[in-house]
């Protein structure tokens, strides 16, 4: 067993180290600059320690510990704990190594148990840190305020907060519930742990607080989105005469960010360069971002131009930016030039195509990533689903879902579920996504309303309805979206008498005041059993103004019963409010059709010609092994549209021999005999 021969505080070790110990072996890694946490403080004049202290990986800490050992040194206390030290806490160290020397130590002073407790915390080994403490306090082993912090550092690792409590209430035992480090530790470990009541109490208790007892509290406020409190805590900081640092900037811009107040930020910038605040690069990121969040990007690009250094967080913000902006094509500029990217980089430009209604880029773009074999993350996949639900790349969802999920490679959460079922269900594969929904152990108030809308979409009206129910009956409140699922699946099912009824319900019963997209659902609902009188009345009761789909259900309606007279006044509301969409001129010439008023069809196709409106070429998309493709009405560009167009002729001669006709093909015929379709 080592002994401790020397005392634990030793500033120099020359005394009892012999002067000249042959150290040729160990020449070149004198030389280098240390890369582990060492102790910068200690006058170290032995060439041994002074070695140890460059020391770069463990093979070389070995050869070290071995000439140690040979010439007797390992066994004094001080130089065996720098061993320790850089086996525990260096990023080439070992911590196996480590806990191998401290069971060989007689009697371990403060400074060792706390780098092995330390050492378990960067080693993601936190329990066996936390069972350390407990062997401490078990051996009745003297602590100092360190120990307490890094036994609570061990505790943040842990779900709950039993743990850290304990040690809460051995500091109070031990005496240091007054020692500002301690207490410091204590809020952190509160903060972390979301539990800002605990932390705030603490923080109130505190007689004289530094920079980190404020700084720690505004940040716990920032991280659980209350940023007025963070602010309030701020200025209460800056009365109370302590200067804040980088750091605390950095917890104050992020509450910025998150209220969205330009000024708001604009005044704490001015308060930085006022009071000279060091801008580390974090807290020039910091800056960025707020700027960007903030909706000013002119400026958020000044200070990113004017950046010595920027990492892929300077990049990325900028880029996120840009893309949420719509500004693709400088978001893609700055993508290019990045020189080195991480996932989260290709995540912002993926997710700015696929929000932008750009899925083929986000696809391509996709394709690029994993080509230079960056891994996605599960928020990666999200955005590259939705692209694939705008494209209908079912073959492509399909294959993310066996590779990265089925094969394990990413695990499949909630939210990640949730992004499968609405590309299922939006690619026309709703078996698939009623099977994933199935499958899910857990699910959360998306899931639901996916799964309805999905439903919806399908005409699966009573499936829809049915889900509904069942979501109800497992506690969850329905939302907004909840009800345009549910309505519109009423709508397509001719479900009216449900229909009116959760209507109704939405603020009586669940709270969900009616937005404009439900007296939609609900005058396509009325609209569609010919109730136009009823869906005219419900438009004159709207709270607010009916916009274009409130109008255009009404005019489908009229389309499909041949209200001729309501379809002209409704048509122009809508011409009023969009007088280019050519759907409507088509919609209002297809309901004069349906009665046969060829005048009123040919005075349309007069409105539109003198106004230089054209019809929108319908547009058909089908995916062929994977790869998209598209075509327009009359489109002859695809460079194989003569065997295409083969194939549909055989379709067609074959579907005709069954006995199909087209549910269009009289009115069609009418419309050429008035030679006035449009």
């Amino acid at each position: 067993m080592l002994q401790a021969l020397i005392p634990p505080i030793l500033f120099s070790v020359s005394s009892f180290l012999k002067p000249h110990i042959a150290l040729k072996s160990f020449s070149s890694i004198s030389s280098r600059k240390p890369k582990w946490n060492s102790t910068s403080n200690l006058l170290l004049t032995d060439p041994t320690l002074l070695v140890m202290e460059s020391c770069n990986s463990m093979s070389e800490l070995r050869q070290i510990q071995a000439h140690m050992t040979r010439t007797g040194v390992m066994f004094h206390l001080f130089p065996v704990s720098r061993v320790l030290s850089f086996c525990a806490l260096s990023d080439s160290g070992d911590i196996n190594h480590a806990r191998t020397i401290f069971s060989q130590i007689a009697e371990p002073n403060i400074y060792i148990w706390n780098t092995m407790i330390r050492g378990y915390c960067r080693a993601k080994i936190p329990k066996l840190g936390f069972l350390l403490f407990g062997r401490m306090v078990q051996e009745e082993v003297e602590m100092d305020n360190r120990t307490f912090v890094f036994a609570l550092k061990a505790c943040e690792h842990f779900l709950g907060v039993v743990e850290g409590e304990e040690i809460h209430c051995r500091t109070c035992k031990a005496g240091f519930i007054s020692d500002l480090l301690v207490q410091n530790g204590l809020m952190h470990f509160y903060v972390k742990h979301g539990s800002l009541i605990s932390a705030r109490h603490l923080f109130d208790s505190i007689s004289v607080r530094d920079v980190v007892s404020w700084t720690t509290m505004i940040d716990g406020y920032a991280q659980k989105s209350i940023p007025n409190e963070a602010l309030k805590l701020f200025d209460l900081m800056l009365s109370s005469g302590v200067e804040p640092n980088d750091v605390t900037m950095i917890t104050v811009l992020s509450a910025c960010s998150q209220m969205g107040v330009l000024s708001l930020g604009r005044s704490i910038h001015d308060f930085m360069e006022k009071k000279n605040v060091n801008c580390s690069l974090n807290l020039l990121n910091s800056l960025v971002d707020m700027y960007v969040k903030c909706g000013c990007l002119a400026t958020a690009r000044k200070i990113f131009d004017k950046m010595e250094f920027r990492d892929a967080f300077s990049w990325t913000s900028m880029i996120n930016g840009y893309a949420k902006n719509g500004e693709l094509a400088f978001a893609r500029h700055l993508f290019d030039e990045m020189p080195e990217r991480n996932v989260v980089s290709w995540n912002a430009m993926i997710a700015g195509y696929s929000q932008n209604n750009q899925p083929r880029e986000a696809l391509e773009l996709f394709h690029d990533m994993e080509e230079a074999h960056v891994v996605p993350i599960e928020a990666t996949l999200v955005c590259v689903l939705s692209a694939c639900a705008q494209l209908g790349c079912l073959d492509l969802g399909r294959w993310i879902h066996h590779y990265y999920i089925k094969q394990k490679r990413i695990q499949l959460s909630v939210i990640l579920a949730n992004a499968f079922i609405d590309m299922y269900a939006k690619c026309g594969s709703i078996d698939d996504a009623v099977n994933l929904f199935d499958q899910m152990i857990e699910k959360d108030l998306v899931s639901w309303n996916s799964m309805i809308v999905g439903y919806a979409v399908h005409g699966c009206a009573e499936q829809a309805v049915s889900l509904f129910e069942q979501m109800k009956s497992v506690g969850l409140g329905p939302d907004d979206i909840t009800f345009v699922g549910v309505l519109s699946a009423c709508s397509h099912g001719g479900l009216v008498i449900q229909g009116q009824e959760y209507f109704k319900n939405m603020r009586r019963v669940f709270n969900v005041e009616p937005k404009v997209e439900h007296y939609a659902c609900m005058i396509d609902l009325l609209g569609r059993v010919g109730l136009l009188e009823e869906a005219s009345d419900l438009i004159k009761r709207m709270p607010m103004e009916p916009d274009e789909a409130v109008w255009g259900a009404l005019l489908n309606g009229c389309r499909m019963h041949g209200n001729v007279e309501l379809g002209k006044l409704v048509a122009d509301k809508l011409l009023h409010l969009d007088p280019k969409d050519s759907g409507i001129y088509a919609l209002l010439a297809n309901t004069c059709a349906t009665r046969r008023r060829w005048e009123d069809v040919r005075m349309v196709r007069s409105m539109m010609r003198t106004r230089g409106i054209k019809k929108t070429p319908g547009c058909s998309s089908i995916e062929v092994e994977g790869e998209s493709h598209e075509f327009l009405v009359a489109d002859l560009s695809h460079q194989r549209i003569e065997e295409i167009y083969k194939v549909l002729d055989e379709i067609f001669l074959l579907s005709k021999m069954e006995g199909y006709v087209p549910k269009m093909s009289k009115l069609m015929d009418l419309h050429e005999e008035s030679d006035c379709m449009i």
